[in-house]
């Protein structure tokens, strides 16, 4: 992990300040950024759904008030707030608009009420996007002026950064690679989230992992991850990585075909906007570069997308994201800090 992520003392702090907030729909990640990306202080609030985004907002700003005293900071040395939010929004307006899993999160002007709080700019993104800005702030994309980067989670976010813009689209809807289309077949997998067939997240999410795992175990496929299930554990992501580190060929070749998977969105994307570096970034890394199977899953993504690619873009190199969990907020403040930067 990167050592921005390791916090310095605020008297060592280069200003302006800014605050990064990444909201997601079990916590609240919020961190002091200094103007080179380091953090000073960061700290963790429950997201409490069911109270609603009014209860958020107070919370996270009195979080950020208690970060401000720990840190020796006063509000007149921050200069923005960065805010990363999941789901759809509507960016100029400031909305939150259909948070998945966030139902008491509908259409509520969530950038401008913490703008008030804190009477400091707000500036909003989506919490993909906002993790991507991270790595290519401060992380594995900091050496490229373009990048894109897809997280693999639950389902599967994107963050597309051009020239040093994210690009967010007309409707707030830019860089959703999830929902690249990768299998046109009137059969093609559907989307866990009950949406849209044939897209990426119906295939390389960790929900699509899982699905088509059990699929396959359902037919008879021999593999050790019985033995965990039938003890009581549900079968994930993480079991198939354990136990493809441990020689199961059953869970290695899932993983594998999810790289196979991967490479067609991935291809898409590289063929449409021609990025410095792609970085593959979210919870479901099969234990990156530390592990066998997530060197080896990286590896056939390599391949697999070098077989696709057009001849000048077949060397894109794809990394590792680097910042892991703290993507969300250091990208955040590092959106804040753009825009800051170009309104000064």
């Amino acid at each position: 992990m990167h050592d921005n992520c390791a916090p310095i003392p605020a008297a060592a702090a280069r200003r302006p300040v800014f605050v990064g907030v990444d909201v997601g729909g079990t916590s609240i990640k919020i961190g002091l950024v200094d103007d080179d990306g380091r953090t000073i202080s960061r700290t963790q609030i429950a997201t409490n759904e069911s109270r609603g985004p009014q209860d958020a907002v107070e919370r996270t700003h009195a979080g950020i008030n208690a970060e401000l005293a720990a840190s020796g900071l006063e509000w007149d040395e921050i200069a923005a707030v960065g805010l990363g939010t999941p789901g759809s929004m509507d960016i100029p307006r400031g909305l939150i608009l259909e948070p998945p899993n966030m139902p008491h999160w509908r259409n509520f002007p969530l950038r401008d009420a913490l703008a008030t709080l804190c009477g400091k700019p707000v500036a909003f993104a989506n919490d993909a996007n906002a993790a991507a800005y991270g790595e290519f702030w401060i992380g594995s994309g900091r050496d490229f002026s373009s990048m894109v980067m897809v997280t693999l989670g639950t389902g599967v976010g994107g963050g597309i950064i051009l020239d040093g813009v994210s690009l967010d689209g007309e409707h707030s809807f830019g860089s959703e690679l999830g929902h690249v289309m990768i299998d046109q077949r009137a059969d093609a997998r559907l989307c866990v989230w009950g949406g849209g067939r044939g897209q990426l997240e119906a295939y390389a999410s960790a929900s699509a992992v899982v699905a088509r795992a059990g699929e396959a175990m359902d037919e008879g496929a021999a593999t050790s991850a019985r033995e965990r299930i039938a003890a009581g554990e549900s079968l994930s992501p993480l079991m198939l990585a354990e136990e493809a580190e441990k020689g199961d060929a059953f869970s290695e070749q899932i993983i594998l075909e999810t790289a196979e998977h991967l490479s067609v969105g991935v291809v898409n994307v590289v063929h449409t906007v021609d990025p410095g570096i792609v970085i593959i970034g979210g919870a479901m890394n099969f234990g990156g570069h530390a592990w066998a199977i997530g060197r080896k899953f990286m590896a056939h993504l390599k391949a697999e997308f070098k077989k696709r690619a057009y001849g000048v873009v077949q060397e894109t190199p794809i990394e590792y994201a680097s910042l892991g969990s703290n993507a969300g907020y250091l990208g955040a403040a590092g959106i804040a800090r753009a825009a800051s930067h170009r309104s000064n």
